[in-house]
C-alpha cells in the first residue's frame, strides 16, 4: 500500500487556489484502499511569521474543517497536527546535520521572502522551514507527496537529505516522489495573473477566500483584470483570460479549447458572470459544511485529530525511534 502525506498551513483563510490545487483532489483520493493518507497541520511552520496565538489555534482548527468539509474521509486517512507529534521537531534536529548552508540558502521561497526584510529580519525558523518540511515527510516512510508547483523544491531537497543519511547510516528513509496535478495546480492571482493566488498577501483584491461570501466572490471575479481584446481565448498574450479559463475548467470540467468555442461572440461579460455562478455553486456546500463543523460543541474535529494522531504517532516514533538507534542516541 502506498502512503500520501501533505499537509495545509494554517495561516489565515484559504484561498480557492488551495482548494482547486490540492485539497479537493485530497478528498477525492483519501478513501483509495490502496493509499494510505496523511493530512496534517503544519502549525509548527507557522510560527515563522509569528501568529497571534489565539489566532493561531483557531486557523488551526478551520483548517482541519476545511480538511473535512472538501471530502477528506477521516477513517480511511488520517488528519493530524504537526505540533502534537514531537518527532517532528526531533527529526529536524537530527536532519540539520545531514542538510548545508548552500542548499537551504538556494531555496526559492527563502530568497523571496527574505528579500522583504533584509539580513537582519531573517528567522532562522524561515532558513530552517525545509528541513522540518522533510521530518514531516521522512517520518512516515511517504511514497506521494502532492505539493504545488512552489514546494516541489522542498520535496527535492528532503530526496536528496533522505538518500544522504542512507548512504551513510544504511536504508532508513523512503525516497519520496513529489506528484504536482498539472491541471488547475497554480491559480493565478485575479488582479496580476502572473504570480500565484495568496493569502499571505496585503491586497486581498485578486485573491477569492473560501469564507468569502457571494457577493463578494461576485465583485471579485467582475473586476478581475483581462487581456486586451474581447475574445474569451488563452494563450501566453493571455495570460489572465487562460487564469480564468482555467479556473472554470477545473471546476466544470471542461476542456479550455471547449471553453473557448463556448463563449465565441459572448465577450468578457457573459464569461465573467458564468464563471462567478460556478464559483458560487461550488464553495456553497463547503462553506455550510465548514460553518457546522466550526461551531462551539461540535466534536467531529476533535475526533478527526484524535483518530490521527493515534496513526500518526506510531508510525513517527518508531522511525524516530529507528533513526535514534542508527546514531547512537539513548
Amino acid at each position: 500500500m502506498k502512503r500520501v502525506v501533505s499537509g495545509v498551513k494554517p495561516t489565515g483563510d484559504l484561498t480557492l487556489g488551495n482548494y482547486l490545487g490540492a485539497m479537493r483532489r485530497w478528498g477525492e483520493m483519501s478513501a483509495d484502499p490502496e493509499r494510505e493518507h496523511f493530512f496534517f497541520v503544519p502549525n509548527l511552520h507557522a510560527l515563522t511569521i509569528r501568529p497571534d496565538s489565539v489566532q493561531l489555534k483557531h486557523d488551526s482548527r478551520a483548517a482541519v474543517a476545511w480538511l473535512l468539509a472538501s471530502g477528506v474521509d477521516h477513517d480511511h486517512s488520517y488528519i493530524f497536527m504537526q505540533s502534537q507529534v514531537p518527532a517532528h521537531s526531533e527529526l529536524t534536529w537530527i536532519l540539520n546535520n545531514y542538510t548545508t548552508m548552500g542548499e537551504l540558502s538556494r531555496m526559492t521561497q527563502f530568497k523571496d521572502k527574505s528579500q522583504k526584510v533584509g539580513s537582519d529580519g531573517q528567522l532562522v525558523g524561515l532558513f530552517d522551514y525545509p528541513v522540518l518540511m522533510a521530518a514531516d515527510i521522512l517520518l512516515y516512510d511517504a511514497d506521494e507527496v502532492p505539493v504545488g508547483d512552489d514546494q516541489k523544491q522542498h520535496v527535492e531537497l528532503t530526496r536528496d537529505i533522505a538518500t544522504r543519511f542512507n548512504n551513510i547510516h544504511g536504508e532508513t528513509f523512503k525516497i519520496p516522489m513529489p506528484t504536482v496535478q498539472t491541471e488547475g495546480a497554480r491559480i493565478m492571482d485575479l488582479q496580476n495573473p502572473l504570480k500565484k493566488m495568496s493569502k499571505s498577501d496585503e491586497d486581498l483584491s485578486g485573491t477569492i477566500l473560501l469564507n468569502d461570501d457571494e457577493k463578494m466572490i461576485r465583485r471579485k471575479i467582475a473586476r478581475a483584470v483581462t487581456d486586451s481584446g474581447s475574445e474569451v481565448a488563452s494563450g501566453s498574450d493571455k495570460p489572465a483570460l487562460t487564469n480564468l479559463l482555467v479556473i472554470m475548467s477545473v471546476i466544470g470540467g471542461k476542456a479550455v479549447v471547449e471553453l473557448e468555442e463556448q463563449y465565441v461572440g459572448k465577450g468578457y461579460g457573459a464569461f465573467k458572470e458564468d464563471l462567478a455562478d460556478l464559483v458560487v455553486h461550488t464553495l456553497k456546500p463547503l462553506q455550510r459544511t465548514h460553518a457546522s463543523l466550526m461551531r462551539d460543541g461540535n466534536e467531529k474535529i476533535d475526533k478527526a485529530l484524535e483518530h490521527g494522531w493515534w496513526r500518526a504517532s506510531e508510525l513517527a516514533n518508531a522511525k524516530l525511534a529507528q533513526v535514534k538507534e542508527l546514531l547512537g542516541l539513548l
